[in-house]
This record gives C-alpha cells, sequence and structure tokens, in this order.
C-alpha cells in the first residue's frame, strides 16, 4: 500500500548500500499514511492473517487483492516484502506449518520472486506444492492496473478462482 511503500523508499534510503525499491504505476488503496517514518527490518516479513493448509506468500502491490481468497480459504496470507533479501526463516517455518504455498506476484513468475520460493523449498529439502501466480512470459496489453489484473486473473476473483482450481486439481 502507499504507507508501506513510503516505508520502503525509507529503509532503502538508510541502508547505506545499493537498494532498489519497486515502485508501482497506479493509485494505492487508500491506506492511512503514517508521519513518522520507520525503517523496516531487512529481507524479514509479517503474517497478515494465520490460517490452515495453504499459505499466500504475496509480494508486492497484489496484497490487498489476496486478503479476500486469503480469507475464504482460511489461507495463512504473508506480506513478505522484500524479495531480497528473502525472509527464508519465515517460508521454511511456514513449510513446516503447511501443506501448499501460493506465491503472488505482479512480476514475471518466470524467474521471479516465486522461483526463488521454489528454489528454498527444494535447496531445504521442503518438498511442498507450489503454485506461481503473476505475470505470464509474454507481452501484456496494456490497460489499466485493474483491468490488467482481471484479464491475468490477478484481481480478488481470479486468484482465488485459480487456487481454487489448483488445490482440486
Amino acid at each position: 500500500d502507499e504507507n508501506e511503500c513510503r516505508q520502503m523508499l525509507f529503509t532503502g534510503y538508510q541502508c547505506n548500500q545499493p537498494a532498489a525499491v519497486r515502485y508501482p504505476r497506479g493509485s494505492g488503496c487508500g491506506t492511512e499514511i503514517q508521519s513518522e517514518m520507520t525503517a523496516l527490518a531487512l529481507g524479514k516479513g509479517r503474517v497478515i492473517r494465520e490460517g490452515k493448509g495453504t499459505a499466500i506468500l504475496a509480494f508486492g502491490t497484489l496484497l490487498h487483492q489476496a486478503k479476500a481468497a486469503a480469507e475464504a480459504l482460511d489461507a495463512t496470507l504473508v506480506d513478505m516484502r522484500f524479495v531480497k533479501p528473502m525472509d527464508e526463516a519465515l517460508v521454511l517455518s511456514l513449510a513446516a506449518s503447511h501443506d501448499q504455498f501460493v506465491t503472488l506476484e505482479d512480476n514475471a513468475i518466470m524467474g521471479g520472486a516465486g522461483s526463488a520460493v521454489n528454489e528454498l523449498l527444494m535447496r531445504s529439502k521442503q518438498c511442498k506444492p507450489v503454485l506461481n501466480l503473476g505475470l505470464p512470459d509474454r507481452f501484456v496489453e496494456q490497460g489499466t492496473q485493474e483491468e490488467i489484473y482481471a484479464q491475468l486473473g490477478l484481481d480478488a476473483v481470479g486468484i482465488q478462482a485459480s487456487i481454487e482450481a489448483w488445490l482440486q486439481a
């Protein structure tokens, strides 16, 4: 959201080393802006919702859309916040208590944050099914964020439908 984006920019500035903050296009979801700037703990995600069975790991701006799916599916929802460094300890602790993962990003799936989760799970011998949701490996038509997310199934309805279909397969 727009407040966390501000805090991320502040955190990047405070790093005293190279940092990249992905700044999304479009408008925010209307979150209240905190006047105090706070440096976030580097590489630490935060659990938004505790659930069972499925853990949804949201990277970036699709967290807001994932909330409805997490509620409907009684899934754990995590705001991963960082791709590099990724919160490996959090992912591995979730692997111990969940049956499967869904990664969600407004970025290319191939070589993206979800791929990093897959690599971590394999490297740690945590064989869990993972559904990676994000942008396909092709040119995407232009439009508003809402139009593109709906077309690609990355809006709240599409995310839930994709997860339900995957769980039933």
